[in-house]
């Protein structure tokens, strides 16, 4: 079986290439013509057989380009087919105009219902089409205006909210300030406070000052509480340091000067001891902190070096003893 697509062909032994020569055929005169494929865009009745040819039918066409056939710069194409039944030659054409075809031999078109009602619009002329035109720029005009106008009720609507919703702002504002003004005028009535200072922001009740006043008088006291205390503990611990330390001119002191006698001498040095350990008692007794103060070693700011660990045992690391 032999191939469908030939890659070869087969050139006689007597074959001469010099002797094919060009043809040049004149160039086509008239419009262009180019066979196509196509559908019936309507149905039609043959006028030679009345044979019924329906909407979608394919055809075999030759599609026809005429030159100096246009509307408003839209190119019109002419379509040249034959009956199915007597092979009569049907033409129609396009037809910007409508936006449809148009038969022009062979064959007539069927009536289509859904085209009834646009036979006088297909058929008016110019001036009808521009008032046609005019009245539906109108209605829509109309139907804007409308439109317009169902906005501006919206508008207004909410500028009545916007208003309504201002005027209860104002009204409730305008009710707390009188009954700010009731309640001061009351007060003012009623406990002989002054307006200015209410107004200012510096107006208390009785009440409320009595207690700000015993407030300052006992935080004043507590003051004073404090600063005697701490007086009164200085005093304390004064004596007993001086007689720790052996200073002169202190009584009950170990060093006198050296014109006392010595029976005086010997009992002040008798009742040194008694009075050094009971005065110190006191202090530690008055207070205990200074005493655990004085016990404890002073701090020491000095850096605490941490000896390292050594590892290397761990490790199975065994170091080399130094020869002596």
């Amino acid at each position: 079986m032999s191939e469908r697509k030939v890659l070869t062909k087969y050139y006689p032994p007597d074959f001469d290439p010099s002797l094919v020569g060009r043809s040049r055929q004149p160039k086509q005169t008239g419009p262009k013509v180019q066979t196509v494929r196509l559908m019936a865009p309507f149905s039609l009745r043959c006028s030679s057989c009345g044979e019924y040819m329906y909407k979608g039918r394919k055809f075999n066409a030759r599609k026809e380009t005429p030159a100096d056939e246009r509307y408003l710069n839209i190119q019109i194409y002419r379509f040249y087919i034959r009956c199915t039944r007597c092979s009569a030659e049907i033409v129609f054409r396009t037809d910007p105009k409508n936006q449809d075809y148009a038969v022009e031999k062979g064959a007539k078109r069927n009536t289509e219902p859904w085209r009834r009602g646009l036979e006088g619009e297909l058929e008016e002329t110019d001036e009808q089409r521009l008032d046609r035109i005019e009245r539906e720029m109108a209605d829509e005009n109309g139907e804007g205006a409308a439109a317009a106008e169902e906005r501006n009720a919206m508008a207004e609507l909410e500028q009545k909210t916007a208003d309504a919703k201002r005027e209860m702002a104002v009204a409730d504002a305008l009710d707390e300030i009188r009954s700010r003004n009731a309640r001061l005028e009351k007060a003012q009535r009623e406990g002989g406070v002054d307006l200015e200072s209410v107004l200012g922001g510096r107006g208390l009740s009785e009440e409320e000052e009595r207690r700000r006043r015993e407030e300052e008088e006992d935080a004043e006291a507590a003051r004073k509480a404090f600063e005697f205390a701490r007086l009164q503990q200085k005093l304390e611990e004064g004596p007993a340091e001086d007689e720790v330390l052996g200073l002169p001119g202190v009584p009950g002191s170990a060093v006198t000067n050296g014109e006392g006698s010595s029976g005086s001498s010997s009992s002040s040095a008798a009742a040194g001891p008694s009075t050094t350990s009971s005065a110190a008692a006191a202090a530690t007794a008055s207070n205990p902190t200074s005493a655990a103060a004085t016990d404890m070693p002073p701090p020491s700011f000095k850096r605490q070096v941490k000896k390292k660990k050594d590892h290397s045992a761990l490790l199975g690391i065994k170091k080399k003893q130094p020869l002596v």
